[in-house]
């Protein structure tokens, strides 16, 4: 086998590989056996029929075609093995010539990982924040919790502020029953704000079996967009209005929730607000780190492999989302007026700023061995197993080599993660909590 090798833009390699019938020979001998395993060959059992009868039944370009496959990959193997390239995905082949007796000649057009040039992490500067709690942050958390444990209870006369009404609902534009805008024993509370601006507020004032219409402007940014920026009669009938009773914030109320005293549920809050608020900020110094990381560091130019395949990896993030809150992606789509191409298309930005950090994260780890061990992997899995315990598919993921690719990956990112944040966050310490 010898080939020719040469470098195409976006980091892309071309090789032209011309397999001699020397080289090939072995291969050629076993298609001839799978052949004969297949087909009848009189006199022979399957698989057990030599090759040049195999030749006479079938013709010696039907065996080539049966061993293309497996000279192409031993020999592209080859060749990038003797090039060192590190490819991704699969080759785009083109067979070039190929006759019995007579070279087989292919080329192979792969893209590999381009190079990166890091950023200098003594020159990046990111500061970490100290998250402050605020006594009004722990109030806010203990009145949701007091509503959460409200009474609801059915009154007569008018609606206040503070309850909840029961309504069915109707929505025009033109006079003309809009597609989704209806809606049977809608729950308002009128003391929170509602999807739709405005809304609460009409409702104040009014009792059980009261009619009222009235108009809202939708706001143009709204999520449903055959309503955004456009005006919308609406017609409701109360169904219902119950009072909020709220209970008392004393010990009783606390003991309700696990805790000994008020004292002791502030604290917890104030602790559980706290761990959040810290997990936020570790968030937004992993966004900031990577960010200076790639703004300062120099990339080879990415190939349309990596870019796709974030696209992808953010269009299934994208439908799980949607599915978690109950939303057809086709009634999304609808929704935006876009196709899934063009929601690729807009992807693209955030799918090359994905794929550059991936690139940025694995020549990290490479330069200062970073990896994972087989302690880590085992403890991931089990943790997995635990979170989706009883779930025969998820079993059968954890042994397929991609998936556990995968979480190699993810364990490794969060190591170089960790050395980044170790390397360049300069600390600032402020008081915990304010009270």
């Amino acid at each position: 086998m010898n080939y020719t090798s040469k470098k195409l833009e976006k980091s892309q390699y071309e090789l032209v590989i011309t397999v001699n019938p020397a080289d090939y020979a072995h291969a050629l001998e076993h298609a001839a056996e799978h052949i004969s395993a297949r087909a009848a060959i009189k006199g022979f059992r399957p698989g057990k029929a030599p090759y040049d009868i195999v030749k006479q039944q079938v013709g010696e370009i039907k065996i080539m075609e049966e061993a293309l496959e497996h000279i192409v990959q031993e020999n592209f193997y080859e060749a990038v093995q003797k090039e060192k390239l590190e490819t991704i995905g699969m080759p785009q082949i083109t067979i070039e010539k190929m006759a019995p007796g007579n070279d087989i000649i292919f080329k192979a057009v792969a893209a590999i990982l381009p190079a990166v040039k890091l950023a200098d992490t003594a020159k990046i500067k990111v500061e970490q924040k100290k998250p402050t709690i605020e006594k009004k942050q722990v109030d806010e958390v203990v009145e949701n919790l007091q509503k959460m444990q409200a009474k609801e209870v059915v009154k007569s006369g008018k609606s206040t502020n503070k309850d909840k009404v029961v309504v069915d609902l109707e929505m025009f534009i033109d006079k003309v029953p809009m597609e989704g805008g209806q809606a049977k024993d809608h729950q308002v509370y009128l003391s929170e704000d509602h999807y739709i601006p405005g809304f609460a507020e009409k409702l104040v004032g009014l009792e059980k079996d009261q009619t009222h219409e009235f108009s809202i402007k939708f706001p143009k940014e709204h999520y449903q967009k055959q309503f955004a920026g456009k005006n919308v009669d609406m017609k409701v009938k109360v169904k219902e209005v119950y009072e909020l009773q709220q209970p008392e914030l004393n010990e009783e109320f606390a003991k309700k929730l696990g805790q000994e005293s008020m004292t002791k549920l502030r604290e917890l809050l104030e602790n559980n607000l706290l761990q959040e608020a810290e997990h936020k900020e570790s968030q937004r110094i992993e966004v900031e780190i990577l960010d200076k990381m790639i703004e300062n560091s120099q990339f080879e130019e990415i190939p349309d492999i990596l870019i796709n395949g974030e696209k992808k990896k953010m269009f299934y993030e994208l439908k799980h989302n949607l599915d978690t809150q109950g939303i057809e992606m086709e009634q999304y789509l609808k929704d935006l007026k876009k196709t899934e191409e063009q929601i690729f298309t807009d992807f693209t930005e955030q799918a090359v700023k994905r794929a550059k950090a991936a690139l940025i994260s694995r020549q990290i780890a490479i330069d200062n061995k970073i990896d994972v061990s087989k302690e880590e992997m085992d403890k991931e899995i089990e943790i997995i197993r635990s979170m989706y315990k009883g779930e025969k598919n998820v079993e059968e993921n954890l042994k397929r080599p991609e998936v556990l690719e995968t979480i190699a990956t993810t364990l490794q990112n969060r190591k170089v993660l960790q050395w980044l944040k170790d390397t360049i966050i300069e600390k600032k310490e402020t008081k915990t909590v304010n009270k």
